[in-house]
């Protein structure tokens, strides 16, 4: 096979990210969320740039899904992460979470998910760390009980599957 020197793999995986960042900022506009859209996001805990409180990072030390449905407060969208406010243990907590560190999204109003690479995610953090040892994949609680199922590995989704009929 031929080198991809123009990286698709990574244009693709920031053009997905670009979907994510525009229905959280369709969320962050003064009339919220519509309709009965709510978002399930699931994230590295340890990807550099997420800001958690130490608690959460500790129960979570590999990956955490959060929920934006009713109680979010401050959603604030920027190009390469967002920041929103979130009870934990009912005291509010501000979060951070780059877009590269999220590895799923998921919809469940209108049934629309997207996962990430995660060979795209561990190249991009030995890009950053000059490290070329090749971590071994890792699978992590996930802390909502209504996280949709990851697909196997390798496994190729339809995008048909997600569309309104």
């Amino acid at each position: 096979m031929a080198d991809d020197l123009i990286g698709y793999e990574n244009l693709m995986q920031d053009a997905l990210r670009s979907v994510v960042r525009a229905a959280l900022q369709e969320a962050a506009s003064p009339r919220g969320i519509p309709g009965k859209h709510h978002f399930y996001i699931t994230f590295r805990t340890h990807a550099p740039g997420v800001v958690i409180p130490d608690p959460l990072r500790a129960r979570y030390p590999d990956e955490m899904t959060i929920v934006l449905e009713h109680q979010f407060w401050d959603l604030e969208v920027y190009a390469d992460r967002f920041r929103v406010i979130l009870k934990f243990s009912g005291q509010p907590q501000p979060i951070t979470i780059p877009f590269k560190a999220i590895t799923r999204f998921f919809d469940p109003s209108v049934k629309f998910g997207l996962q990430f690479e995660q060979q795209h995610i561990e190249d991009e953090a030995r890009m950053v760390s000059g490290d070329d040892a090749v971590p071994a994949p890792r699978e992590a609680p996930v802390a909502a009980a209504d996280a949709p199922p990851k697909p196997a590995d390798g496994a190729v989704v339809s995008l048909d599957a997600f569309r309104k009929k």
